[in-house]
């Protein structure tokens, strides 16, 4: 059991990770086991994916002035919250995979860019490419820019030299 000032750290600390996060989702866990609980936690921690289990009133006073204040109504039961600081897709790809073979999870809402996102569209964000393969994309893309453009450029002195031998064949045949 917490004290009062143990109770105020925890909400400080804990409100100062809902202002950083950039999805948080909410979840009841009621009816997982503990083997099953420790490896959604396990998932969640590898990719740096943050999981709270906090009493509803302390989450509440935590969640006021942010995005996760949109959730308040769903404080209900036992929950827990899952936060994501720097991928936004990572948390719901995990959480939706695991609600497959787990149907006791139960993933109830979240909180993006400062919407209340519904479990439908939680399933929607899981199918966008993680923010890696999006990284990768790109530096794949910044990297064939130039590389075809090397090509086109080379390719005009090579098209003159052709027509310039022609020419010359042209020349040498007369």
């Amino acid at each position: 059991m917490l004290n009062i000032s143990q109770k105020k750290e925890l909400v400080e600390r804990l409100a100062r990770d809902l202002s950083e996060a950039q999805i948080s989702i909410l979840v009841d866990y009621k009816g997982l086991n503990v083997l099953n609980m420790t490896d959604l936690r396990s998932k969640l921690r590898n990719e740096g994916i943050q999981v709270e289990v906090v009493k509803n009133t302390l989450m509440s006073r935590a969640s006021e002035g942010t995005d996760t204040a949109l959730m308040k109504d769903l404080f209900k039961g036992p929950n827990a919250i899952v936060l994501s600081k720097d991928d936004p897709v990572a948390p719901a790809k995990i959480l939706i995979d695991f609600a497959k073979d787990n149907k006791k999870l139960d993933i109830k809402a979240g909180a993006f860019a400062g919407k209340l996102i519904e479990i439908e569209e939680l399933k929607q964000l899981a199918k966008m490419p993680s923010r890696e393969e999006l990284l990768g994309t790109v530096v794949y893309t910044l990297n064939a820019v130039p590389t075809s453009f090397v090509n086109v450029l080379a390719g005009v002195p090579r098209a003159f030299v052709n027509v310039l031998n022609a020419i010359k064949d042209q020349k040498e045949a007369a």
